[in-house]
């Protein structure tokens, strides 16, 4: 009898060893139905996330008031941001341009005004308030969205574009501004 309580535990050891073997992926953690002030679906973002334990989300509330208030939201995986998105007021449009990122090698995209996408991640702007003169101040935000760590490029260039516009969308609902 013993010799089957043993070939039974041994089994069950078995069993769950495979699934912590290194050369299979662990589960990918869950995500909330909503993240990121709600502007995105679990699922769009899941696929930019690795496996892990824990995901924690952290945002705040949503509002863009004064220049260069900014939000962001990230979404963490074991401790560690994977996935990133912002948004900042501006009050002059010629204070807007993306040198920061000319080392990832950007490409022009057709999202917003001067958009722009590269290996991972993809940046724009869009007009809430014109200016009403070179001098007046107006309303510019920013949007850059981001995946962080190991990610297929490939898939991250297909999804960004998508998830940044759903991202100006929110934005521009959620800050009441005409679209310009």
């Amino acid at each position: 009898m013993s010799h089957i309580r043993s070939a039974v535990v041994a089994v069950a050891l078995a069993g769950l060893l495979v699934g912590c073997s290194p050369g299979e992926p662990a589960a990918a953690p869950e995500l909330p139905a909503r993240v990121c002030w709600g502007a995105f679906s679990g699922s769009e973002v899941a696929p930019f996330l690795p496996a892990g334990e824990k995901v924690t989300v952290s945002d705040g509330d949503f509002e863009l008031n004064e220049s260069m208030d900014s939000e962001t939201c990230s979404v963490d995986v074991d401790g560690v941001t994977r996935f990133m998105v912002n948004a900042t007021f501006r009050e002059f449009e010629r204070s807007i341009e993306w040198s920061s990122w000319d080392q990832r090698d950007p490409r022009p995209l057709d999202v917003g005004k001067k958009g722009i996408i590269w290996d991972v991640g993809a940046a724009t702007y869009f007009v809430c308030e014109p200016s009403k003169s070179p001098s007046a101040p107006g309303k510019y935000i920013t949007l850059y969205i981001a995946a962080l760590g190991k990610v297929d490029s490939k898939k991250a260039q297909s999804a960004v574009p998508g998830l940044l516009e759903k991202f100006m969308a929110y934005a521009q609902r959620e800050l009441k501004c005409s679209e310009g």
